[in-house]
């Protein structure tokens, strides 16, 4: 299966026949032209959205036979299990709930974690389970800092961990770069791709951390 990095919180997953899981689609020119990344060029048979905020939730800039998940259910074979988190760090009251999706490509487990803005629950951790591939926001103000993302790695033992939802020359928000969360950090690669291909079989024995460059 391939991961694909578009952008902010967006990424496109690929099964090993080509069906396409569309994550978060931003819409580009959101808030006023702060999130700038341009149009998503996937094809997709499913999207998945964490919430209904513009930069996560843009389902019409697509055409075809697709299937939208917000919440759990199953899509062309693939069964997808949703925990509801919150945006914030006061139970949604500022900017609501949102959900983590995990799901099964190819024997690999994907767990995107939404605009997560606080430390998880024993309760949650244990939810998350054993998890190849994260999709983890560390830019912190809407959404957990570096040091809360960490804390969350350490915690969950994901095996690959993908930063999204950090400020690139694409996203104009006020919150940070991907490199406070590296820092000081062993088996970290900064790729100058925004793909990777990953098998179930090789998969790494400890977690590692892939910066992936945002395609569009």
């Amino acid at each position: 299966m391939k991961v694909r990095y578009n952008g902010h919180s967006c990424f496109s997953i690929f099964d090993k026949d080509g069906l396409c899981i569309l994550m978060d689609p931003y819409e580009p020119g959101s808030y006023g032209g702060a999130i700038s990344y341009h149009p998503i060029d996937s094809k997709p048979d499913i999207i998945t959205v964490s919430h209904d905020h513009p930069d996560h939730s843009d389902v019409g800039q697509f055409e075809g036979d697709f299937e939208v998940l917000r919440d759990a259910g199953e899509a062309k074979g693939i069964k997808f299990e949703t925990l509801q988190v919150y945006h914030d760090r006061s139970e949604g009251s500022e900017r609501g709930p949102c959900k983590i999706f995990k799901f099964q490509v190819d024997g690999v487990t994907i767990c995107h974690m939404a605009d997560l803005g606080h430390v998880l629950s024993d309760e949650q951790v244990e939810w998350i389970g054993d998890v190849d591939v994260m999709m983890l926001p560390v830019g912190g103000y809407y959404t957990i800092d570096a040091n809360e993302a960490t804390d969350t790695v350490e915690r969950t033992r994901p095996k690959i961990v993908i930063p999204m939802h950090y400020k690139t020359d694409k996203c104009g928000f006020d919150i940070t770069t991907y490199e406070p969360f590296i820092e000081g950090k062993q088996n970290v690669q900064v790729l100058d791709t925004d793909e990777i291909e990953l098998f179930s079989d090789k998969l790494p024995g400890v977690t590692e951390i892939f910066v992936l460059k945002h395609r569009l």
